[in-house]
Order: structure tokens, then sequence, then C-alpha cells
């Protein structure tokens, strides 16, 4: 990857949907430059999709939050599988230092966020967590 993928690659992540055209124009590089260098961007698994972003305020009852998750022995494999299957983990992250996996949980409701705690703490393996919700979102 060079500093044009790197400059492709940023101008997508500010809008997936900027036209070939445009991207070719910024870049200062032609348009079969462009749609080349995405597709050997997307068949190497660099680019794996395009997605949308929401404003914060449309999902505003929706309770966020951090879980960073310490796992016991050799079983962070095992608590990531767990925590795939849960409807409520919206992204897991393995991590170096005090805690293994962090997850960014989604529920509707403070009641439904707390049998979501409950549920997570009582995957095997997990040997402590730290929860901490979000509160506001200061830049996507």
């Amino acid at each position: 990857m060079d500093d044009i993928d790197r400059q492709l690659i940023a101008l997508l992540r500010d809008n997936a949907r900027t036209s070939i055209a445009s991207l070719a124009k910024s870049l200062r590089v032609a348009r079969g430059t462009v749609q080349n260098r995405l597709a050997r961007l997307q068949a190497a698994g660099t680019i794996v999709g395009y997605t949308v972003r929401l404003r914060p305020q449309v999902e505003e009852q929706r309770i966020r939050a951090l879980m960073t998750i310490a796992v016991e022995g050799n079983r962070t494999d095992a608590v990531i599988r767990a925590l795939r299957g849960d409807p409520a983990v919206s992204a897991l992250f393995s991590t170096n230092g005090r805690w293994d996996v962090v997850a960014e949980l989604r529920a509707e409701s403070l009641e439904v966020f707390d049998r979501v705690l409950g549920r997570i703490r009582l995957i095997p393996g997990i040997s402590n967590t730290e929860t901490s919700l979000l509160l506001s979102v200061h830049k996507l």
C-alpha cells in the first residue's frame, strides 16, 4: 500500500459514496487508476465493505457502553466466540495490558442493559469486567 492508496482510503472513510471521478480529481490520477486501486484493495481484503454512519441523535434511545474484560488463562478464543453470538455486542477488540477484550455493547433500555451485563458476566472464562457508559460522541 502506498500514499495514493492511503489517501484513497481516507477519502472513502470520509464519504464512501464519493464518485470515482471525484476521487480521481482529488487524488490527481486517472479514473482507471482509482478503479484499479479499489479493485486491488478489495481483492486483497483491505477494503471489506462500505457502510452507513448515523448521527448519534438517530439512536438516542439506545444505551451504549464499553466493557473491558479479563479472561482466565487461554480461554480468550472461547470467550470471543461466546461474545460474537450475543446480539447486544456490536464490536469486539482484543487488547494487551490489563484487559484482554473490549466489547462495545448496545441495549434499548437500562433494564435490558442490566440483563446484558448479567448474561455476559456468566460466560465461562471471564474473570473480571469493567463497564463504562458512553455519554457523548465527539468524533465518528
